[in-house]
């Protein structure tokens, strides 16, 4: 755990009220803050729009990457901390879903519950199909990420991105298939809210209603086209909805 920076988690991507609204977005197994670099433009003035960056990539690229869910979770939860009191709605997508559901139980257990803790391409807390996925040989492993639309063609093809990216990929997934929830975990109390892209392959949309284990305040459910990496595709309409989110 040592290894493990303390500070340098949560990138500002626009700066708003800093007594206001912030949205924390956090990213997929292998995905950085940019990410959401598109947000930027559709979130209204006075909301302050931050990003989840984990080590091993963009500017913290030099850092071994963490595979463990609740440590990503201790460490941006306690940058949070250190900020001004303000409200806070989590996004967490795939991976982020998972480490945003952990960073809201700290926020509460200090006193600081978010306004609301929103999921996206991912499964309840423990329910991961393929645990082994991480385990599979480079060649494999890479053409099943590519087919999955969330790797650049440019970068698919690259041989030398691919073997820079591979192991910090399967480090997160390593943490994704190693996560298991906390035993006894008291219910949040604010709303959730799970985004499902249509036609995901890795998510089964039966099984999202699991969330609404995870809170007593609410669970709500809604499909968007664009499949696993739905959250590029029409963000100005994901943006507001997830701002609503805050106001109930």
């Amino acid at each position: 755990m040592s290894r493990i920076r303390e500070r340098g988690w949560v990138r500002s991507m626009i700066t708003g009220d800093p007594l206001g609204v912030r949205v924390v977005c956090f990213p997929h197994s292998g995905g950085s803050g940019i990410t959401f670099g598109q947000w930027s433009a559709a979130v209204p003035p006075g909301v302050s729009l931050m990003a989840v960056q984990y080590p091993g990539r963009g500017d913290r690229f030099g850092e071994p990457p963490v595979d463990d869910v609740a440590a990503m979770a201790g460490c941006v939860a306690a940058e949070l901390l250190r900020l001004p009191p303000g409200d806070h709605i989590l996004f967490g997508h795939s991976l982020g879903a998972l480490v945003a559901y952990e960073t809201a139980l700290l926020l509460r257990d200090a006193g600081e519950e978010p306004l609301a803790l929103c999921v996206s391409a991912a499964l309840p807390p423990g329910r991961m199909n393929n645990r082994s996925i991480h385990l599979a040989p480079d060649d494999e492993f890479w053409t099943t990420l590519c087919a999955l639309g969330g790797i650049e063609p440019a970068i698919a093809e690259n041989a030398e991105l691919r073997d820079l990216l591979l192991p910090v990929i399967r480090s997160d997934l390593r943490a994704h298939a190693t996560y298991r929830p906390r035993p006894g975990a008291r219910s949040l109390s604010c709303p959730v809210r799970c985004y499902h892209g249509e036609g995901d392959p890795l998510v089964e949309q039966a099984q999202l209603a699991g969330w609404a284990g995870v809170t007593s305040g609410g669970f709500t459910e809604t499909a968007r086209p664009g499949g696993h990496f739905h959250v590029t595709a029409d963000v100005a309409e994901l943006v507001v909805d997830v701002l609503s989110q805050g106001r109930k």
